[in-house]
């Protein structure tokens, strides 16, 4: 992708979050210091998933550092599955996408929810910081209701890398099911209601991390 599409892309993103001009400009080309002209101005709610994964935390981290403005307010949206059968609990294990809402496993997501919120105020006290556990039966429909009815102007998704062999087992896999569920960050990019992007942070030798919305795929920032 040119210079061109690059700078039209990060535009997109930032008009998302109604970001101003900043007075100083950081390496990320983020001003975290509130603009003079930012008196009565509305800002907008982002909402980002968490749950116990490395790469929800990877998301809310280039939340903070790329697109939060003082103005801004971030939700926590923590995802449990309603409580159901001992082999679904297994399947949904095994898939490491969801957490059930039995009590040992809300204690331990809480506990880390509140870690992330609190990481939260500590590098971005000016920004408010709210948590919100929704449970539900599909966890992309779910957030895709939550950012809806929140109003949220930007949904944020930590996603991790698949290599192909995993990816070729997947569509084996999915020839013998009559109806294979999507997974749930293409499934909220495509139906969210505001712009979704979703985050993974790359290797330590490439650095920077990958965006991929509705219109752009694997999109490299390097900062």
């Amino acid at each position: 992708m040119g210079k061109k599409g690059e700078g039209f892309f990060l535009s997109r993103i930032r008009a998302n979050v109604r970001v101003q001009p900043p007075t100083t400009t950081s390496q990320h080309g983020c001003s975290h210091e509130p603009p003079t002209t930012s008196i009565g101005i509305k800002g907008r709610r982002i909402m980002v998933v968490v749950d116990s994964c490395s790469e929800a935390k990877n998301a809310l981290l280039w939340t903070l550092s790329h697109c939060a403005q003082p103005q801004d307010s971030i939700l926590l949206l923590h995802f449990l599955k309603a409580k159901t059968s001992q082999s679904g609990d297994l399947a949904n294990k095994k898939e490491g996408e969801e957490e059930s809402c039995d009590k040992p496993t809300t204690s331990r997501a809480d506990k880390k929810v509140s870690a992330l919120k609190t990481m939260c105020e500590l590098k971005r006290p000016e920004v408010k910081t709210e948590v919100v556990v929704v449970k539900g039966d599909e966890k992309g429909p779910t957030i895709v209701k939550e950012a809806r009815e929140r109003e949220a102007s930007l949904l944020v998704l930590g996603q991790k890398k698949q290599h192909a062999t995993w990816r070729l087992l997947m569509v084996w896999a999915s020839q013998s099911r009559p109806a294979p569920k999507h997974d749930f960050v293409e499934y909220c990019i495509n139906n969210s209601p505001c712009m979704a992007i979703a985050v993974r942070k790359r290797g330590k030798k490439l650095g920077g991390y990958t965006l991929t919305t509705k219109r752009h795929k694997d999109f490299w920032l390097l900062a």
